[in-house]
């Protein structure tokens, strides 16, 4: 079976998805033809990603949030009006994608919540099935119930969500919890995608087999955005005797940025988060999936300091298990509180990570079957 990926590459979340299906997808016996990434020009690609796939990238300019001027949290005015105001050059991108996908000769297409991707298949005759894979599906489901008040922003998200994912084959929502599938929406509740070097950690019977994986005496941290590590120094010039290790995606800095003997930022790299993920004490992060997945899959207290919308429906949802907190910003007291005084382990959620391959692969490979390539093969 051969795949092409479409994926949003915003942070860091569905690029390290991707990374791990497509090993998930070789050991099977599949190739992925082509990876296609949308990205910012403000953002640079992920080395680590780059550097850890087989297949061929492109990228290509797609929509993307706009900061706000503290570059904390995105201005979703200012993200909706850029957007639509230079729609015109996302006809390129579509143009590009379109005509990758008529080239790939694929089985089939998996979309990684990237939305233009979505609009250049729909510009095909469809002939090849589409699957889209992402946590804020979840969001989508008859069982998943929001608060009222605080997240009325999520009908517009939902909205995003149902626009990326129609005329798709089937729906993957990734989960912290099994959940029964919701038939009427097309969707089917998976795993996390955890990537093999976080798994080994615990090893396949749930154990903490590595030698790396202890309680260390730092707090371990991850903002896409740099505005908040105003936030974390503010904190640390009050409690320098802890220990404080960022990850950010500041390159003017470059790879280690030592602020003083307790403060050390570092620049994205995969490997190097996921051994300090495995020794740190606790883990501080602004609620991406991803990162909420690996701090819990290891065991670690996690706060959670939401930057939009889909972060806090993140987060409150992760805060329903007592293995994490959320706070409005980087106060560290609220985790170490949290840590030594409320703390419960998910002890379910290795054994659902670690059934991850299984489940998803076989989605995949059924959702294959049951499409026939037309004789002539034409998009």
């Amino acid at each position: 079976m051969k795949i092409l990926f479409l994926i949003q590459g915003e942070g860091r979340g569905h690029l390290t998805q991707a990374m791990t299906m497509e090993r998930m997808l070789e050991k099977h016996g599949h190739q992925v033809v082509g990876m296609l990434v949308g990205q910012s020009k403000s953002r640079k690609p992920p080395k680590f990603f780059e550097e850890g796939v087989h297949a061929k990238v492109e990228y290509f300019e797609s929509v993307n949030f706009v900061a706000s001027i503290d570059q904390k949290r995105p201005n979703m005015f200012k993200t909706i009006f850029r957007n639509l105001f230079q729609a015109f050059k996302f006809f390129a991108p579509v143009r590009m994608i379109r005509r990758r996908i008529k080239r790939s000769r694929a089985d089939l297409i998996v979309n990684f919540y990237e939305s233009l991707g979505s609009v250049a298949y729909r510009l095909t005759n469809r002939s090849i099935p589409m699957v889209c894979i992402a946590h804020q599906f979840l969001f989508l489901h008859e069982d998943m119930e929001l608060p009222i008040w605080g997240y009325e922003e999520h009908v517009g998200l939902d909205i995003f969500s149902k626009a990326i994912s129609r005329d798709c084959a089937r729906i993957l929502a990734l989960s912290f919890r099994r959940m029964p599938d919701d038939l009427e929406h097309n969707i089917k509740v998976v795993p996390p995608l955890l990537r093999p070097e976080l798994l080994a950690f615990r090893g396949r019977d749930g154990q903490k087999d590595s030698p790396e994986f202890r309680q260390g005496d730092y707090i371990l941290g991850y903002m896409l955005n740099t505005g908040f590590a105003e936030e974390v120094r503010k904190w640390h010039q009050a409690h320098k005797e802890v220990p404080l290790h960022f990850f950010w995606d500041d390159k003017n800095h470059g790879k280690v940025y030592k602020e003083d003997e307790t403060l050390t930022f570092y620049y994205l790299d995969d490997k190097e988060f996921l051994r300090q993920m495995a020794g740190c004490k606790a883990y501080a992060s602004t609620a991406g999936f991803e990162s909420i997945c690996e701090a819990m899959y290891l065991g670690k207290p996690l706060m959670m300091v939401p930057s939009h919308i889909e972060q806090k429906c993140n987060a409150y949802d992760a805060t329903r298990f007592k293995a994490a907190v959320e706070a409005e910003q980087f106060d560290l007291s609220v985790l170490e509180s949290f840590a030594d005084n409320e703390f419960k382990p998910d002890l379910d959620f290795p054994a659902w990570a670690n059934s991850a391959e299984s489940m998803i692969v076989s989605e995949l490979e059924e959702v294959a079957r049951a499409y026939k390539r037309p004789q002539d093969d034409i998009c």
